[in-house]
């Protein structure tokens, strides 16, 4: 019997600061949607994921929240896995580079480059930013931040040890130009080159000695390992890699397949990974995706901006087969994709409750109350059946050619396509129409086969993205759980099997009453985490920090509501400066349009933009608290200019 081909593939190593919102989720998703498939195809399949548990930006978060480091680790490792379960992901091994075994082995890395003159001690004086955990030159930053986050960056001087970069440049610029997949797509390819490789690589920083939650550097211990080689050597260690001698898994598996990344951290994976391996005489990766951000809205999810969704208040409300489902259409092969309750409600009733699960739900019923259930042999054709076969090798094809070049959502969009010509071949061959002649007997139990075979095929390209709702459908239908083989070939449905009972796969969700609920859960979280008011003891500013905030008068010359947003109205405001300003105000409760258009109001003109309900607000009015249940916006006399500044 022949020996399967290996199939290794990663989700880069989750970082143990927080717990993961739905964007940090989509990546073990894409990853166990290529494993499944690829498992689909026959190979042996080795899928790994993880969590990335040392740095300084840990042992602040420790010590902020009163707990030990690995305490705090092993609490937000137990929240990532969960997830990772919850999203019913098919990883082979979860490590933690807290695991003993990881630690030894990077410490030998370690030794092994120190020996050999790839590593050295140094000092490094540099810009630090410390969610990062990078250091910047001056040139490097973006308006003077960090040019990866934007947050501020420090000073720092400390004796470090070094990795030669350097050294390895030209053999790896040699090796990318050679090996045209190896970064994937091609634009972040040319960016790797053109932007960090060919201008000069400076040697990398790889220990610390400012702070003690890391690996010890075996012989100095005033040194941790930093993160490069600790989090990148995962990808290794979880195999059994060894500088003295390495494990059979690891001789089976290495080189990995695919590194399945974020484009943010496609730098780390295809420059500093790759030299890593190079001085340690191993392979390096075949390919390494970055994949896009899955952004709210059109804004990065942010817990300080409160637009983060988490995946289990999702599944809560729309099982997780549908967020997955969301997750993998909806996100583009090489830019950003886009979340939101509205967006996830319209994609869930079209596509799922209205496209395959009616489809499922109307074929099924119609054999029952035909044929008592009982599958008819395909012995009379009809004028639409050979389109219908056609379509269904057109969907198989372009599902593997897409997903061979990790394009999910295109692929994703293949399978829906050929659903929705089996909805087609319905209203053709219109099977109610056929009933009501006994003489179309014959005919409508071929239709129904042929329709039946259609969900079958359609089960197996779903199982990959929708893995729960794939066995769902087979038990319907009442067969095994059909092999991707067994779909090349049109026909291998088995007649003379009785189906089973119709069950809905997805129900439509009423989109306003949900948006209502969540809106009003939110409001009501907000009102309880708010902090109680305070008259006595107020916090104390300077004089200067006041006059950071800037009051100007603004005119409203229009307003009008939100849609979805009973609680927020747009204001469109002249503030003197020649261009209007768009303003989102909480008030609607207590104001309509026309009892604020022409009135002049004050607005906090430097605030940070905000998008609440798909409205920028580019500022805030001025209002006062009268009770917990009423507020008064403050009007100014209509002799001030706009523009005028409130000090």
């Amino acid at each position: 019997m022949c020996e399967k081909p290996k199939f290794y593939i990663t989700t880069a190593i989750a970082y143990t600061s927080r717990k993961p919102h739905i964007g940090n989720s989509y990546e073990i998703v894409l990853t166990d949607a290529i494993a499944r498939y690829k498992r689909m195809q026959g190979y042996d399949v080795f899928f790994l994921t993880g969590t990335d548990e040392h740095g300084q930006k840990i042992e602040e978060y420790a010590k902020e929240a009163g707990v030990t480091p690995k305490e705090y680790v092993d609490k937000v490792a137990g929240e990532i896995k969960d997830i990772c379960d919850l999203l019913n992901t098919t990883y082979d091994h979860f490590i933690r580079t807290t695991d003993d075994y990881h630690e030894k082995t990077v410490q030998k890395i370690f030794k092994k480059l120190y020996d050999q003159g790839d590593i050295y001690k140094s000092e490094y004086e540099g810009l630090y930013c410390t969610p990062c955990e990078s250091f910047w030159t001056e040139s490097q930053l973006v308006d003077g931040k960090c040019p990866d986050c934007g947050r501020e960056v420090h000073k720092e001087k400390e004796e470090t040890y070094f990795l030669r970069l350097s050294k390895y440049q030209k053999q790896l610029e040699e090796f990318i130009e050679s090996n045209e997949n190896f970064i994937y797509p091609e634009a972040r390819k040319k960016e790797m080159l053109n932007n960090f490789i060919k201008p000069g690589l400076q040697d990398l920083c790889v220990s610390r000695s400012s702070f003690k939650w890391g690996i010890p550097v075996s012989f100095d211990d005033k040194h941790v390992i930093y993160v490069w080689i600790d989090a990148l050597s995962n990808y290794i260690t979880a195999l059994g890699y060894d500088p003295d001698g390495s494990s059979e898994k690891y001789n089976k598996y290495w080189p990995a397949d695919v590194h399945i990344i974020g484009k943010d951290i496609v730098r780390f994976h295809t420059i500093y990974w790759p030299i890593m391996l190079m001085a340690l005489g191993e392979p390096l990766p075949k390919q390494v995706y970055g994949h896009p951000w899955l952004l709210f809205g059109e804004d990065k999810m942010s817990k300080s901006r409160g637009n983060v969704i988490y995946a289990d208040d999702l599944t809560n409300i729309f099982g997780v087969d549908a967020v997955r489902y969301y997750l993998l259409s909806e996100m583009p092969h090489a830019n950003d994709g886009s979340i939101t309750y509205e967006a996830m409600i319209e994609r869930f009733n079209s596509d799922l409750a209205n496209t395959l699960g009616n489809l499922v739900n109307r074929t099924i019923a119609m054999q029952n109350k035909y044929f008592d259930g009982v599958i008819q042999e395909p012995t009379c054709p009809t004028e639409f059946d050979e389109d219908l076969k056609a379509a269904a090798k057109k969907a198989l094809a372009g599902f593997d050619k897409n997903l061979s070049e990790y394009k999910m959502s295109d692929a994703v969009e293949c399978v829906m396509n050929f659903a929705r010509r089996c909805n087609k071949y319905i209203d053709e061959t219109m099977p109610w129409a056929l009933a009501k002649n006994e003489e179309d007997r014959e005919k409508l139990g071929t239709v129904l086969y042929n329709l039946l075979e259609g969900i079958r095929v359609l089960s197996v390209l779903v199982a990959p993205v929708m893995p729960e709702t794939a066995i769902k459908i087979a038990e319907q239908m009442n067969i095994e759980t059909a092999t991707y083989e067994s779909i090349k070939d049109w026909g291998g449905l088995q007649s003379g099997v009785k189906v089973g009972t119709a069950t809905p796969l997805f129900s439509r969700i009423d989109g306003e009453k949900l948006i209502a609920e969540l809106q009003a859960k939110k409001e009501a979280e907000d009102k309880k985490n708010a902090p109680a008011p305070k008259i006595e003891g107020l916090a104390q500013i300077e004089f200067n920090d006041f006059m950071k905030v800037e009051l100007r008068v603004a005119e409203v010359k229009d307003c009008e509501p939100i849609k979805k947003a009973k609680k927020l109205l747009k204001l469109t405001l002249d503030d003197g400066t020649g261009t209007d300003r768009i303003v989102a105000s909480g008030i609607a409760k207590w104001y309509k349009p026309e009892d604020l258009i022409d009135k002049k109001v004050i607005v906090v003109a430097n605030l940070k933009p905000a998008v609440l309900c798909g409205v920028e607000s580019n500022g805030m009015i001025l209002a006062a608290d009268i009770t917990e249940e009423d507020a008064k916006v403050i009007f100014v006399d209509e002799s001030m200019p706009n523009g005028a500044r409130i000090r």
